[in-house]
């Protein structure tokens, strides 16, 4: 509705019963005879528009504050809210039939988002006193922290517990009497909460007796139930204590009784499930970020005093860096890359620092393909070729800047058992049962995870670009050449199962495509194919849309077949890359159109050997699963996760194994204990940035993460958020040299980060996996299971956060003193920072 009429609703809907009655017109005169002629007529005209027949559905889900079902009139199922139905049927009634007006009224409800929102922003700005209240305790909440976890650290039970409070009578090992009660009992623990003035240490010795019990049932009043504290959590009204039982006193007459009393109670009054539901949180976010992160993580194995890559895991965001390895015959080269000489290096700093940048690029001849690769600290030994391979290689289509980390792991880390213990059923105690010791086996000699990040962007490969060349250096970079005459050890790629994966094999095939759409050919490269479709690299941009139909040709599979005609195959896209360079197939299959199926079938079966595919049936079962659990308790990123609540998007939680590294820092700053603060993402000197949001609402689920570059200026003396961390996006600078300012000011006052962002949506939750457990809490609270699913389709967002400062500063040229001097930690409160003044007028 128009401004100009608004001032009239309470006409225009005293009218709506009318608009199809033979008295409209002496109606709408009576009523609203002192409205001007011109605005009585626009009044009619906005009235006959409101009462046309409307066919459009309604889904409000996600757009309002109250929860939506399915409602159906005539033959039509909308998704409504009891507000908007309450609308609906009462301007049905208005009008008689469902028309645009109807429609119009529904979509405006009060607990509309939208609404909601544009209210808030005219009260704003007509000064009311009680909305810059309310966005002042907006403030005041930090809706840019999140709560810190760690994944696989929840809490396995080996029995269940039943809470219940009753009467207990504590005596110390000085025989010293307190009272308390429990909060939930076990057959062999307790949580007992007392008063605070007792103080007590773990590792203590109490003899419980059950005072409360006693009257009811049939206990030893002389000698009480020995118990060690093992956990205590301290409030300023009282502390609770964690307490395991003592078997040095055999008891099996109790212990019968717990059994007999808990079994036959716990319904009655529920068993704690607290461990439970932070597991299924706890996983949830685990199977949404591991899909999406699009770093590679290798496994290193130590035999023989010599460090080499064994295993590397793969999602369907992480296969570039991995298809960039693999040479003409398809096999994967990361042994260069993750050298023994490197991880050697790696494992001489400190467990915090352990990472580099690597600078890649190769070189194709005769078909083969050479790879190049330095480290930072390897193109600093030599100083006079390291613009030399900077500037060439980064002049190349094939240029790649890594950065590679190096973090511990653990062989105990390889199972992470259900929350619930093997009592509950055998299903439970199935998935409980840990690793077969075949599988294990495979894994003993592995000591480390490497992970590699393509960090590669435009504004660092333009700023690499302008250095100067000598042409006749160029000949001296085969001292960073991989000899192919010394291979490294081979990698086995495993993907973990998703419930999400394809529906058949997927083949590493690399060949020359010709694209047709049209009058226009595209050249490109096949990354891999199955029978019913196939992805394609092209070498230049594809304009088209999805679902466009084109043909393919296929020059040099044509050369191994006689049988079949590969030239104008019939596919269709299904997928287009951000950067539109590369798109995804799939075969149209009719009566015409058979070839393409027909031959990629005959092809993978006789040759199912020598093709390399993703380790779908996995030649030990069970390692798909073993390699994600062992990076998921060593993630090195930091990883967020995105919620949506109305038309906002609030980071819900941030998960990393590296609390204490210099972007942690950062992001600890001003933020609770136990939690992280996003604020550089969302704001910068008081003004919002939109690029979640905006990312969010652009990308697809199952779409390759979006990256952008963000340079922070962090200076922890100052009070205020706005002023300790400000940041700027790289690419929203105007050239290097005010990217290069901005570095230099935030090192004079604090300290300069710069970070790179990987944002993508998630899928939907692998119910499958959680269903012991989500099946458990519904069978006791069936509310809390449906709350828990609810907020987890909330989860929208997944996002990893990575370090990249030491590699812009070497970007930007500021000397290895600089860079040293900038990973100190900037001083909490105002001091003047002499060395970090005189190294940049240096």
């Amino acid at each position: 509705m128009s401004q100009d009429l608004e001032q009239y609703q309470d006409i225009i809907e005293q009218l709506k019963p009318l608009i199809n009655e033979p008295e409209f017109n002496q109606v709408l005169s009576q009523v609203a005879s002192s409205v001007p002629r011109h605005k009585r007529f626009l009044i009619k005209m906005e009235l006959k528009r409101l009462a046309r027949p409307c066919i459009r559905l309604i889904d409000l889900r996600g757009q309002v504050s109250g929860e939506c079902r399915e409602f159906e009139h005539e033959g039509k199922t909308h998704y409504l809210d009891d507000t908007a139905i309450e609308v609906f049927e009462r301007q049905v009634r208005s009008f008689g039939e469902y028309t645009i007006g109807v429609y119009e009224a529904v979509k405006n409800t009060e607990n509309n988002f939208r609404v909601m929102h544009k209210k808030k922003q005219q009260e704003a700005l007509t000064g009311n006193k009680d909305a810059e209240q309310s966005v002042e305790q907006e403030k005041n909440v930090k809706p840019h922290e999140a709560k810190l976890i760690e994944f696989g650290q929840y809490a396995h039970r080996n029995e269940e517990r039943m809470n219940y409070a009753v009467s207990i009578e504590l005596f110390t090992e000085l025989n010293k009497s307190l009272q308390a009660s429990t909060i939930d009992i076990s057959v062999s623990g307790l949580k007992v909460k007392v008063n605070k003035e007792q103080m007590f240490k773990p590792g203590e010795r109490l003899v419980v007796q059950f005072r409360g019990l006693e009257g009811e049932y049939t206990l030893d009043k002389k000698n009480g139930v020995p118990y060690q504290i093992v956990g205590i959590n301290r409030s300023h009204k009282e502390q609770r204590l964690h307490l395991n039982r003592v078997y040095d006193i055999p008891m099996p007459s109790f212990e019968g009784f717990l059994e007999r009393f808990i079994h036959g109670n716990k319904r009655r009054y529920k068993v704690n499930m607290e461990n439970t539901l932070e597991a299924i949180n706890n996983k949830t976010f685990e199977q949404y970020y591991t899909p999406n992160f699009t770093s590679v993580p290798i496994y290193i194995e130590f035999i023989d005093g010599r460090y080499q890559p064994k295993y590397a895991l793969a999602n369907d965001c992480n296969k570039e860096p991995m298809y960039y390895w693999s040479d003409e015959q398809f096999d994967l080269k990361l042994g260069y890359l993750t050298s023994h000489e490197r991880i050697s290096y790696l494992l001489t700093l400190p467990p915090e620092m352990r990472e580099t940048f690597v600078y890649v690029f190769n070189h194709v001849k005769g078909e083969k393909v050479y790879f190049y690769s330095a480290s930072l600290e390897e193109l600093r030994s030599q100083p006079k070729l390291m613009s030399v391979f900077l500037g060439y290689g980064a002049r190349k289509a094939s240029w790649r800047v890594y950065k590679l980390q190096l973090t511990e792991m653990q062989q105990d880390q390889v199972h992470m058992p259900l929350s619930l213990p093997d009592t509950v059923s055998d299903i439970v105690k199935r998935q409980n049962h840990p690793p077969t010791p075949r599988l294990m086996a495979r894994l003993k000699h592995l000591k480390h995870i490497a992970l590699l990040t393509d960090i590669t962007d435009d504004v660092g490969t333009q700023s690499y670009e302008k250095i100067s060349l000598k042409r006749d250096e160029i000949a001296e970079l085969k001292h960073f050449g991989h000899p192919r005459n010394k291979p490294p050890v081979g990698v086995n790629m495993f993907r973990f199962k998703y419930h999400n994966q394809r529906k058949e094999s997927r083949f590493q095939l690399r060949s020359k495509v010709q694209v047709r759409i049209g009058d226009i050919v595209l050249e490109g490269v096949s990354e891999d194919v199955s029978v019913r479709g196939l992805k394609i690299e092209l070498h230049s941009f594809f304009h088209d849309v999805e679902e466009t139909l084109v043909k393919l040709t296929f020059p040099q599979l044509q050369k191994v077949t006689q049988k079949y005609d590969l030239t104008n195959l019939a596919y269709r896209v299904k997928g287009i890359s951000n950067d539109r360079n590369v798109i995804h197939l799939q075969a149209v299959s009719d009566e015409l159109n058979t070839t393409a199926q027909q031959f990629f079938d005959e092809l993978i079966r006789n040759n199912r050997s020598r093709l390399k595919a993703y380790k779908e049936e996995e030649e030990i079962p069970g390692i798909g699963l073993a390699l994600r659990n062992l990076y998921a308790r060593n993630v090195i990123n930091t990883a967020f996760f995105v919620k949506k609540e109305g038309i906002e998007f609030y980071p819900e939680a941030i998960a990393t194994s590296n609390p204490d590294s210099r972007l942690n820092r950062m992001l600890a700053h001003e933020a609770e204990p136990g939690n992280l603060n996003l604020h550089f993402l969302y704001s910068s000197n008081g003004v919002a940035l939109d690029f979640i949001q905006y990312t969010l609402k652009k990308i697809k689920t199952n779409k390759k993460p979006i990256m952008r570059e963000v340079f922070v200026a962090f200076d922890p003396s100052q009070a205020k958020i706005d002023d300790a961390i400000r940041s700027r996006y790289a690419d929203q600078f105007h050239d290097d040299k005010e990217r290069i300012e901005f570095v230099k000011n935030a090192m004079g006052a604090g300290q300069f980060i710069a970070v790179k962002v990987f944002l993508a949506r998630t899928g939907r939750p692998d119910a499958e996996r959680l269903q012991s457990e989500i099946s458990y809490v519904g069978s006791y609270a069936i509310h809390r299971a449906k709350l828990l699913e609810e907020h987890l389709w909330s989860i929208i967002g997944v996002g990893d956060l990575l370090d990249v400062t030491d590699e812009v500063m070497q970007r930007y040229h500021f000397s290895p003193q600089h860079v040293l001097a900038n990973q100190e930690r900037p001083a909490e409160h105002k001091v003047k920072s002499a060395k970090i003044e005189q190294l940049l007028k240096a």
